[in-house]
């Protein structure tokens, strides 16, 4: 059999054969491959380099590995470094495998979930596989490869254990997809888990699950589709499989078993189930169906969920889940976190996705690539809609190369999600209008790539739909379009919003806005927001991102390039949508860019240098203001929070009124100033902004407490808030003071203050500060957060970061251009 072929029919069965949140095989035979991993940033003169005998201190045990876990992504802190590019290129893990396959003849398998964005596995100096494609699951089985070397001289000196190593590449091609002019990074390394599995040498290779439920919603339909490898030298024929079907509290609902003929490679069956209990995003009921292979090669257990649910979009209308209209809240998520890179771990994947679901989010775009099985597990179980999309973003069209691996990619991303009912729309692309990988350009050719991609899809999986961000030459190909608008920030005003959408939902069939929304640097608040936007247009027709748009240079006047990056903004910004979308009947849906801020290699010059600074989120998960606007609206649970959570001075004349904003989805608040009640307001969403909830209040110089109490359906909730008010005028930062907080034995955080030349705090100041230390301790930056980076913007005159004492002695600098440095000791 073609390796490739071979490579290709082992991933489709053991990307049906592992789950992490509801295991698709025994426990007992299959094993995370987390620890003693040795790991190295560079690529080797051979293979012979990674397994030749050492000892530590010889001057032969050179190069130098480190010692790492998995998942580990190379890229954990260089794509957030200000001053390097970060790495693309060779890097290496190995380490000895101790195996005890409990199968007689059985097989012995590799299956990673995810490794970037080149890989070739290696036992001993034996080149097992490689394989290309930075996030679709793919599987290597070793079985002959570990039979081999053990025959060799060498496997004395390895006492039993077999040598493992894989070589990961992330080095840029442009006849690979994704494009590096993509806006997040190409990230290397071994970044999702890679699990050792035992199976028999009769296996169920892939379960494909087929539930469908009639128009009246009271009966469904299951078929199911098992396909199987076979590797006995002796086969029987005795062989079956007993399949089970279980309802979402766990009682059995049906049992049927199927002999195996020898000729068969699959098996079909379909089942009724009556009154299904529905999958929908308030009540995610999930069955499951588990397998019992039976056979004389062992036995082997296969379990999978899936749900009853029905989904339409009309026409020109909004979109419907089981019979009732559904207003889709969405966001987006990049496999990105502070100091992990793409390496984050089940544990911290599941913080972010319950941070979305107490959002209110139903909905989620996973841009842009295949993403962790982890992450669909769990919007199976949280009811979470999602957009799915392969990796083909920006760059124009490569050759034959490119073209099969994004198809190849495709068909992988819908057989190993095929099962998931979470999912609702395959994507095909992100942003291919966007040229500059090739010297051709051709929107035809492009149209019929895409229309190929199209009916891949169909053929592959005709129970849902395809679509597309941001092509207007291919709207009409896929079945839903998004079109590019960014009303408020890269385009006109955000009060063009409504007007905008309506005008690009009345060009295609089924609209559906993903991507909106704008930057905001966290901590970073103003007074007096718009004064800076005077110059900027309305836009009713024409809200789109365009060439340039995000750049801090030329163009026509716009937020991104003109406004102050200030979380007052964005509040405003997202405030007005959410209320508007609450009067678009015909809405199906719109999806915040993105949930969590995330690395990308082309924004060097933002606030955090090589942050896309959009999320509601930091990257290391600290919810900036906009979170809980989001909540304010789209969640049940009562909730109220006073903007301006990190605002600790506010500013102004003295005795000048100021607004003070609590959003919360309560139905009346009461606010108290220094124990004062400033009156009780009813919410109205649509009395802008924080839907009615605000107040004026004469600041005098001094410190200030406030207070709200919230009540919903007779449940009362409450918010504190310190701050204090700064009425001197004050100018451009002209001196620095510098102190430390939260200084305790093993850390502590070093802040600096800019002021003016009258030595008031510069509440203005933008500057950038650099942080440095020397010594004992080390600073943790490279975070990608406002304070966790060595290169930062102030944010309202303002910049901090943490520093690990390590037990010793350090100096921490802190330097800001046309200033000068400052060096404080910390022991």
């Amino acid at each position: 059999m073609n390796k490739r072929i071979y490579i290709l029919l082992l991933s489709l069965f053991v990307g049906c054969l592992y789950s992490v949140a509801d295991a698709q095989i025994n426990y007992s035979i299959t094993e995370r491959l987390t620890k003693d991993w040795k790991f190295l940033k560079s690529d080797l003169g051979s293979i012979w380099e990674a397994v030749r005998p050492y000892s530590p201190g010889n001057p032969e045990a050179v190069p130098l590995w480190e010692d790492i876990e998995l998942p580990h992504c190379v890229n954990a802190t260089d794509a957030v470094d200000p001053d390097v590019n970060y790495y693309q290129g060779p890097s290496w893990y190995k380490k000895c495998l101790t195996l005890n396959n409990p199968f007689k003849e059985g097989r012995i398998i590799l299956h990673f979930e995810g490794a970037g964005q080149k890989c070739e596995v290696y036992v001993f100096t034996e080149l097992v596989a490689s394989h290309i494609g930075g996030y679709d699951e793919w599987s290597v089985d070793i079985t002959d490869a570990v039979a081999r070397f053990l025959k060799t001289k060498d496997a004395e000196r390895f006492k039993g254990q077999i040598p493992l190593s894989i070589r990961c590449d992330n080095t840029r091609d442009t006849e690979l997809i994704p494009s590096d002019l993509s806006d997040f990074n190409l990230y290397g390394g071994i970044y999702r888990y890679l699990n050792l599995v035992y199976t028999p040498s009769l296996s169920i290779k892939q379960v494909k699950i087929s539930p469908q439920v009639n128009d009246e919603l009271n009966r469904g339909t299951v078929n199911l589709d098992l396909s199987f490898l076979d590797y006995r030298k002796e086969k029987s024929y005795t062989d079956s499989v007993l399949i089970e079907i279980f309802d979402p509290s766990g009682k059995r609902i049906l049992s049927d078993e199927k002999v195996i003929e020898l000729s068969e490679s699959g098996l079909s069956s379909d089942y009724q189930i009556s009154k299904p209990q529905l999958w929908s995003t308030i009540h995610p009921n999930l069955y499951s169906c588990e397998l019992t292979l039976l056979s004389s090669s062992g036995n082997i257990k296969v379990k999978d969920n899936f749900g009853f649910r029905k989904t339409y979009f009309e026409k020109q209308g909004p979109f419907y889940l089981n019979n009732e209209r559904l207003l889709l809240r969405g966001t987006h998520r990049h496999e990105d976190h502070a100091g992990l890179g793409a390496a984050m771990t089940e544990d911290l994947i599941r913080k972010e996705m319950l941070l979305m679901k107490d959002m209110g989010v139903n909905f989620i775009r996973l841009g842009h690539y295949q993403q962790s099985r982890i992450v669909l597990d769990l919007c199976d179980s949280l009811g979470i809609l999602v957009w799915e999309e392969i990796p083909w973003c920006r760059g124009g069209l490569g050759g034959e190369a490119y073209q099969n691996q994004a198809k190849n990619m495709l068909k992988q991303m819908i057989t190993q999600h095929y099962n998931h009912p979470s999912v609702l729309l395959w994507g095909l692309g992100n942003e291919n209008d966007w040229p500059n990988d090739f010297p051709e350009f051709d929107k035809q050719k492009i149209r019929t790539f895409m229309s190929e991609l199209h009916e891949l899809a169909h053929k592959l999986d005709n129970s849902r739909g395809t679509a597309i961000r941001r092509c207007h030459f291919c709207k009409d190909i896929v079945d839903v379009y998004s079109p590019s608008i960014w009303a408020g920030w890269y385009r006109g005003i955000y009060t063009d919003y409504k007007s905008a959408s309506l005008t690009e939902m009345k060009k295609v069939d089924h609209f559906l806005h993903v991507e909106w929304g704008g930057d905001s640097h966290a901590r970073r608040y103003a007074e007096s927001t718009y004064e800076s936007l005077s110059d900027i247009k309305e836009s009713n027709e024409a809200a789109d991102e365009r060439a340039g748009d995000a750049s801090f240079y030329g163009g026509i006047a716009r937020a991104s390039k003109d406004g102050d990056w200030s979380e007052s903004y964005i509040v405003d910004l997202i405030d007005w949508h959410l209320k508007e979308q609450e009067t678009m009947e015909w809405l199906t849906g719109a999806a915040y860019w993105p949930f969590k801020d995330f690395s990308t290699p082309v924004r060097p010059l933002n606030p955090v240098p090589y942050m896309n600074q959009k999320g509601v989120v930091e990257r290391d998960l600290t919810p900036k203001e906009g979170y809980y606007v989001f909540q304010s609206y789209w969640v049940e649970q009562p909730m109220i929070h006073i903007y301006g959570q990190n605002w600790d001075i506010r500013w102004g004349k003295k005795g000048e009124n100021k607004i003070i904003k609590i959003y919360s989805n309560c139905d009346e608040v009461e606010l108290f100033v220094n124990g004062q009640s400033l009156g009780t307001k009813q919410r109205n969403s649509q009395d802008f902004p924080a839907a009615g909830l605000r107040w004026e209040y004469p600041f005098k110089a001094g410190n200030y407490h406030l207070k709200a109490l919230g009540v919903k359906k007779g449940e009362t909730v409450k918010t504190e808030q310190k701050l204090a008010y700064e009425s001197r005028p004050f100018g451009d930062a002209t001196q620095m003071l510098v102190k430390l907080t939260e200084n305790g034995e093993q850390s502590c955080w070093v802040e600096v203050q800019l002021i003016d030349e009258n030595g008031v705090p510069a509440l203005l100041s933008q500057d950038w500060v650099r942080f440095n230390v020397i010594g004992d301790g080390h600073l943790e930056v490279n975070q990608g957060t406002s304070s966790g980076s060595s290169k930062v913007q102030a944010f309202n005159g303002k910049a901090r970061v943490k520093l690990n004492k390590q037990d010793g002695v350090s100096a921490v600098s802190i330097a800001v251009k046309g200033i000068g440095t400052e060096l404080i000791k910390i022991k």
